[in-house]
């Protein structure tokens, strides 16, 4: 009696029926002519999308020519997934097989143990089934770096990844070939591109009240107010709690950070009215801006009433809640706060991160002037110019 196999498989992100028989131009042919049926080249293998109608009907087919259908590889998977369509990241994971998986389970467990961000724990892992996918069946003796090297640049020049995360892929690798020492990497010659010294966009005090007065709704209005006013990042927003807040020291305690540290921050004067209308409104109980149900705000959720309320302000810098961040720091600057309070502010751990904002703060720049305007100035005066032109004028002649 002639078997056929059935399993399921992730391919384009989506479920498939994988089916296996034996060879045969006769049950080849045979099989072919099911509705649909397409061969997979990466995966080498016919398959059908899954459905359960789809299922019945290839049961049904298979059966009428007596042959002997072996699902049980179906039967034993989870029925819940089945029915929707499954993220990129657990398509990829589902790909991992034997000792692969168990690669990628140890990898996770070493970045755990040591205390990296739940964020960096899930962007190093995605990175490394990448790499564990690329890898085929490589034993960990034939990974070095010339391996790595070729996989860089697939995923930088198919992904157009840009520098900061190509950075962090590299890291990725580096903590990989920390925790499987019989590979062949040597984690002192790989090489991360030189950092991008960008200048973060800042908005101006005008724009800021702009911003906050199109701002209709009380809670997304308290929100900006908090990110701007105390130099939050998103993370410390959401993660913000109302015991947190000191009406009477006018101070904000962040809770673990980024790097897992505490530190108090500023309550703005003019912040606290707002403050106390918004929790006689809501009454917040854990959270100070609560999500549905009590939780967590949703970080999504900030960016996209920031976004409308730039629309509604004529704002047309790009704008995301870290700018609010950027834009605290630098009007401290230049209205003559000291860059190491900056940096206790802000949370940061090198005062070279902070450095960055003196760099936009117009604070000494506004007192120098252009040359050009010197010499409009030189220009316009009557003991030089006697005619008294304007600038325009003369070179309209």
């Amino acid at each position: 009696m002639i078997r056929v196999v059935l399993s399921f498989f992730v391919h384009r992100g989506k479920r498939q029926i994988k089916l296996e028989f034996p060879p045969g131009a006769a049950v080849r042919n045979y099989i072919c002519q099911f509705p649909d049926l397409r061969f997979s080249q990466t995966h080498a293998c016919y398959y059908l999308p899954y459905s359960k109608a789809i299922f019945n009907e290839l049961y049904a087919y298979l059966r009428k020519r007596r042959y002997y259908v072996d699902y049980q590889q179906i039967k034993d998977v989870s029925p819940i997934p089945l029915f929707r369509k499954v993220s990129k990241r657990q398509a990829k994971m589902l790909q991992l097989e034997g000792r692969m998986a168990l690669m990628f389970g140890d990898y996770q467990a070493y970045l755990n143990g040591l205390r990296l961000s739940k964020n960096t724990v899930e962007v190093y892992s995605n990175f490394i089934v990448d790499f564990l996918i690329f890898l085929g069946d490589k034993s960990l003796d034939r990974i070095n770096n010339d391996v790595v090297q070729r996989f860089v640049e697939r995923l930088v020049s198919n992904k157009d990844y840009s520098i900061s995360t190509h950075r962090q892929l590299i890291s990725a690798i580096k903590h990989f070939a920390e925790r499987f020492t019989l590979s062949e990497i040597e984690v002192t010659t790989l090489k991360r591109p030189s950092q991008q010294k960008r200048l973060p966009v800042v908005l101006s005090q005008v724009e800021v009240i702009d911003l906050l007065r199109c701002t209709a709704n009380l809670k997304h209005r308290m929100a900006l107010a908090l990110l701007y006013s105390a130099g939050l990042r998103i993370s410390e927003l959401i993660g913000l709690e109302v015991a947190d807040v000191d009406l009477e020291r006018r101070q904000i305690l962040i809770r673990r950070g980024k790097g897992r540290k505490d530190r108090y921050t500023i309550l703005a004067e003019s912040l606290v009215p707002m403050l106390r209308n918004y929790m006689l409104t809501y009454g917040p109980r854990k959270y100070l801006i609560e999500g549905a149900g009590g939780g967590k705000y949703a970080a999504g959720s900030v960016r996209a009433f920031l976004k409308r309320s730039c629309r509604r302000a004529g704002i047309l810098k790009r704008v995301t809640p870290h700018t609010l961040r950027h834009s605290y720091a630098t009007h401290l600057i230049e209205s003559g706060v000291g860059l190491r309070h900056v940096q206790e502010l802000l949370g940061h751990s090198k005062p070279e991160t902070t450095m960055i904002y003196t760099h936009i703060a117009k604070k000494d720049l506004l007192q120098i002037r252009s040359p050009l305007d010197e010499a409009v100035l030189q220009f316009l005066e009557p003991q030089n110019n006697p005619s008294n032109n304007s600038l325009s004028e003369r070179f309209n002649r």
